[in-house]
């Protein structure tokens, strides 16, 4: 499905009524975000719902400085704690999964699709089936079932707009050009802190180390991700679905400034390019006023300023993970979902100190290769069945890798 681009008068207004807006992972890195946005806009922007997952106090002060009108927090413990700091406000409440789901399905004209990991799915997949726009953070939609929430999309007419800011860049470079227009979409990586890092001391790299990035403030999982350009990969699978453009004419140019954050090769020869500084509030202010534009106070890009902008081919050697992600796209199906599921285990695993860097990358091949083995790798037809093979695989990688660490072997499927 292509994306629908709107098109706005000159000089209209970033929002000429108040748009409803439902924000689901209020308290995470993209939720803070987009709270700073809109606290500095609140007249243009109405909240109809605000999710969290198992901070109510931290919920219940977004849902004060955005003046929500329904706060609900996924961990069922946290109802009593949420219902106490919000008494008194005006604020209904609610906690548990039924309680996530309506505040997903809430009357909006844009849901904010920020809850991390395969906890998303299930309430982003509500959202856009009740044909709500959503703004889309979580890498899980379209990794582990990315036909099923383009195809709800083109169901129901509701628009995915692109949080991450390189496909926001390839949406804004695009300018409403066919996929069949596109010769080449580039996603940048800014190469992370292992960029110059030869493969021996990758490997040998503390999680201190791999947390470092140089040029993002992100949550830990993802700056793993990013460390080992997994994240990239990640994204190529993403840019597959948001943008209907084939595997083949997908690629990757590391870029350390973190300027150009996509760009778009046209069959005439042209080339578009999205550029913006490196901050999170760029693309979600974008997607908070699309088709318009919202007036912001960051940092503007000045270039005479950077004066140098470098690219560089990435290093499969170096950063195999990146090529594990390409090779699952090609491969389809499930594969996506076996990927990310095994990836976000590792990535635990490492993070607690229990195996190296480059186990992280050893342990996602292996389960790649053991579910094409045994057909577990099948593509799933409902967001139940992506569910259903993300636990399955989750709990065969917290087997594997704990037989691993404790015997100091690899252990086989």
């Amino acid at each position: 499905m292509a994306i629908r681009l709107g098109v706005s008068a000159p000089g209209a207004s970033a929002a000429r009524s108040p748009r409803r807006l439902v924000l689901l992972g209020a308290t995470g890195s993209i939720g803070r975000s987009a709270v700073d946005l809109l606290e500095n806009d609140l007249d243009n922007f109405t909240v109809a719902a605000v999710v969290g997952g198992r901070d109510p106090q931290a919920l219940a002060r977004v849902a004060l400085t955005v003046r929500a009108e329904f706060a609900a927090i996924r961990d069922p413990d946290g109802y009593a704690c949420l219902k106490e700091a919000l008494a008194g406000t005006g604020i209904e409440v609610g906690a548990g999964r039924e309680a996530v789901i309506e505040a997903a399905q809430r009357p909006a004209d844009l849901v904010i699709g920020a809850i991390a990991g395969a906890a998303g799915l299930e309430p982003t997949y509500a959202a856009l089936s009740s044909g709500r726009d959503v703004a889309l953070a979580n890498k899980e939609c379209l990794v582990c079932a990315g036909a099923l929430f383009m195809g709800a999309a083109k169901r129901t007419g509701a628009r995915v707009l692109p949080i991450d800011s390189e496909h926001n860049a390839i949406l804004q470079a695009l300018g409403g050009a066919p996929p069949a227009a596109v010769e080449r979409m580039i996603l940048t990586a800014s190469g992370g802190p292992f960029r110059t890092w030869s493969k021996e001391a990758i490997s040998r790299a503390t999680p201190e180390q791999a947390l470092a990035h140089p040029n993002w403030a992100m949550g830990p999982k993802v700056t793993i991700d990013s460390a080992g350009l997994m994240n990239k990969g990640l994204e190529l699978i993403e840019a597959h679905h948001l943008f209907g453009v084939a595997a083949g004419k997908l690629d990757v140019l590391v870029h350390p400034q973190s300027i150009v954050h996509g760009l778009v090769a046209f069959c005439d020869g042209s080339v578009t390019a999205g550029l913006a500084v490196p901050d999170m509030r760029v693309p979600i202010a974008h997607c908070l006023g699309f088709p318009h534009r919202l007036k912001t106070s960051m940092r503007r890009l000045d270039l005479a300023e950077i004066a140098t902008l470098t690219f560089e081919r990435p290093d499969f050697a170096r950063f195999p993970a990146l090529r594990l992600a390409v090779d699952a796209l090609a491969g389809g199906a499930g594969l996506p979902t076996v990927l990310n599921a095994a990836n976000e285990i590792a990535v635990e695993t490492f993070l607690c100190g229990r195996i190296g860097f480059d186990g992280i990358a050893r342990h996602v091949a292996e389960a790649c290769e053991a579910a094409l083995k045994d057909g577990t790798a099948r593509e799933p037809a409902t967001v139940e069945e992506a569910l259903q093979l993300d636990h399955v695989v989750r709990e065969r990688s917290r087997t594997a890798l704990a037989a691993e660490t404790s015997s100091g072997m690899i252990t086989s499927w």
